[in-house]
C-alpha cells in the first residue's frame, strides 16, 4: 500500500520575497552575479567567437537550468538562458538577412504579430490594471506585494511579478523571432534541431544525477544550479520514493518539461530522424517522467501518447513511411490489450498499480495541495469577472491552470491574441510533407502540444517558458526559402540585362 510521507522535508527559500521588490527597491534589494552567471558569460563570449550554430545549441541547452539564477536582483531571477539570449541576439542580428527576416515576421497577420500584441497588452495591463482596479478584488499574488505575505489573498494592487513577467514575456517574443530568423537557413534549422535534442539529453542526465546524488548524500554539488529565489522541493519523498526534480525547482516542473522532450523525441523517432538518439531519449525521458511521481505528468501522459499514436498513423505507409511508425501502429494496440489483461488477471499487480494511481491521482483531489490549487483557480476566475474581462494585469495573480492564468491576468484581449498566435503558428501547413524539415516541424508541434497539456493542468502563469517558444519558432521557420532568396540576385541581374 502506498502512503504519502507525512514528514515532508522543509521547503527551502533563499531570500525573503517580502523585502525584495525590483520595482520599489527597498533596503533589502540587491543584485548579485552568481557563479553559474559567470559561466554563462564566459560561454557566451566563447560561442560568439566560435560559430553562430554553437551559440544556438548552447542557448537551447541552457534552458534546462530552470532552478538556476545567473543574476539575482531582488526577488527577480535572471536565468542562464535569459542572460545568454543577449549573446544569441548579437550573433543572429549581426547578419542583415536574419534581421530582415525577423522584421518581416512581425508583419500582419504573421504569428509574431499576434505574440507582439500579447506582449504589448500584457505589459500595459501589468502597469495600469493593478493601479486602476486597486482593491476592487482579492488576489493570490504571484510576486511580492505591499501587504505581508500570509499565503492567502491580499487586496488587488501592484506586485513585483508585474515587472518580471513582462520581462519574461518579452524574452519569449525575442526568442520566437530569433528561432524564425535562424531557422530561415538549412544550417540554422539543423542547429536548432540538434539544440533541442541536446536539451532533452541534458534534462534526462540531470534527472538521473538527481537520483544518484540523493542516494549518495551528495546533493550539495547541485547548489550552484539551485540558487534561484524559489521554494524548492528537491527532497520530497512519496511512499519512500524520492521525487525527481532534476535541474528544476520541483517534480511537476521537471515532468512538465520532460513532456516536451517526450513529444519531440518520440515524434522524431517515429519519423526515422536521428532515430538512435531520439529513440533512446524518448524511452529514458518516459521512464524518468513516470518515476518523478508527478500527478501533472501522469495526467498529461495519456494524451501525449494519443498524439504520438495519431502521428504514427499519419507517418506510416507509402514509400516514405518508416518502420518505427508502422510497428507502433500494428503492435501497440494488441500489446496494450495484452498488458491490461495481465494486470486484470494478476490481483497483486493490479492492487499495486491501483494504489499507485490512487496515491498520485485519485486521492490527490482531496489533498491539501489540490485544495490550495483549486482556491488559486477560483480566485483567478473571480479576478477575471471583477475586472469585467480585461484582466487584473500580467503577473498579478497566481493560478494553477494556463487558461485561468490567461483570463485572470490578461483577460479576453490577451486570450484572443494568444489563440490567434497559436492558430497561425500550429495550423498552417509549411514545406514538403514527410521531408526532413517537415518532420522536425511536426515534432516541434507535438512537443508544444505536450507542453501545453501540462500547462493546462498546472500552469501558474501566462509565460510558457523559453522552450515552448523555441519549439514554436521551429514550427514557424521556413528554411526552404533559403534557395529562393539565394536565387533572387541572379534573377534580378538577368532582368536588368
Amino acid at each position: 500500500m502506498f502512503v504519502w510521507n507525512k514528514q515532508r522535508p522543509k521547503r527551502r527559500e533563499y531570500y525573503c520575497r517580502k523585502n525584495a521588490d525590483p520595482l520599489n527597491r527597498p533596503n533589502g534589494w540587491r543584485m548579485s552575479l552568481e557563479p553559474i552567471g559567470i559561466f554563462t558569460l564566459v560561454l557566451g563570449l566563447y560561442c560568439l567567437f566560435a560559430s553562430r550554430n554553437a551559440t544556438v545549441v548552447a542557448f537551447i541547452t541552457l534552458t534546462v537550468f530552470g532552478a538556476a539564477g545567473a543574476i539575482l536582483a531582488g526577488s527577480a531571477n535572471i536565468q542562464p538562458a535569459h542572460l545568454f539570449l543577449a549573446f544569441l541576439a548579437v550573433a543572429t542580428f549581426s547578419f542583415r538577412t536574419n534581421f530582415s527576416v525577423a522584421i518581416r515576421a512581425l508583419n500582419f497577420p504573421q504569428p509574431a504579430f499576434w505574440l507582439a500584441c500579447l506582449v504589448v497588452y500584457g505589459i500595459a495591463s501589468g502597469f495600469f490594471a493593478p493601479r486602476l482596479l486597486a482593491r476592487m478584488s482579492e488576489i493570490i499574488p504571484l510576486g511580492a506585494s505591499e501587504y505581508p505575505s500570509t499565503g492567502s489573498t491580499v487586496p488587488l494592487g501592484p506586485v513585483s511579478s508585474n515587472f518580471t513577467q513582462a520581462v519574461y514575456l518579452a524574452a519569449d517574443l525575442l526568442t520566437f523571432l530569433l528561432m524564425i530568423a535562424i531557422g530561415s537557413t538549412k544550417a540554422g534549422f539543423k542547429a536548432i534541431t540538434i539544440g533541442i535534442i541536446s536539451f532533452s539529453f541534458a534534462n534526462a542526465l540531470f534527472g538521473i544525477l538527481d537520483l544518484v546524488t540523493y542516494g549518495t548524500g551528495a546533493q550539495d554539488i547541485f547548489l550552484f544550479i539551485r540558487n534561484a529565489q524559489y521554494t524548492f522541493h528537491h527532497d520530497d519523498v512519496v511512499a519512500g520514493v524520492k521525487r525527481i526534480v532534476g535541474s528544476w525547482p520541483e517534480a511537476s516542473a521537471f515532468a512538465g518539461m520532460t513532456l516536451g522532450a517526450i513529444g519531440f523525441c518520440g515524434t522524431m523517432w517515429l519519423c526515422g530522424r536521428y532515430h538512435r538518439w531520439t529513440g533512446a531519449l524518448f524511452l529514458l525521458s518516459l521512464i524518468l517522467m513516470v518515476r518523478s511521481t508527478s500527478s501533472t505528468g501522469l495526467l498529461a501522459l495519456p494524451i501525449c501518447f494519443l498524439i504520438l499514436y495519431v502521428t504514427a498513423v499519419m507517418r506510416s505507409g507509402g514509400r516514405s513511411g518508416t518502420w518505427s511508425s508502422s510497428g507502433v501502429v500494428l503492435f501497440v494496440p494488441p500489446l496494450l490489450l495484452l498488458g491490461l489483461l495481465i494486470i486484470v488477471l494478476n490481483d497483486e499487480l493490479y492492487r499495486r498499480i491501483y494504489d499507485y494511481i490512487d496515491l498520485l491521482l485519485l486521492s490527490k483531489t482531496t489533498s491539501s495541495s489540490a485544495a490550495e490549487r483549486g482556491a488559486w483557480n477560483f480566485h483567478g476566475y473571480q479576478n477575471f469577472l471583477d475586472s469585467y474581462g480585461w484582466g487584473v494585469g500580467l503577473g498579478t495573480s497566481r493560478t494553477s491552470s494556463f487558461v485561468i492564468a490567461l483570463l485572470s491576468n490578461v483577460g479576453v484581449p490577451g486570450t484572443v491574441f494568444f489563440l490567434l498566435f497559436a492558430f497561425t503558428t500550429f495550423f498552417k501547413r509549411r514545406g514538403i510533407p514527410r521531408s526532413m524539415t517537415s518532420d522536425v516541424r511536426l515534432a516541434a508541434r507535438n512537443a508544444c502540444g505536450s507542453l501545453m497539456i501540462g500547462a493546462l493542468v498546472a500552469g501558474p502563469t501566462v509565460d510558457l517558458g523559453l522552450m515552448f517558444f523555441i519549439l514554436a519558432g521551429v514550427v514557424a521557420a521556413q528554411p526552404e526559402t533559403e534557395d529562393v532568396r539565394g536565387s533572387l540576385p541572379q534573377h534580378a541581374s538577368l532582368a536588368a540585362t
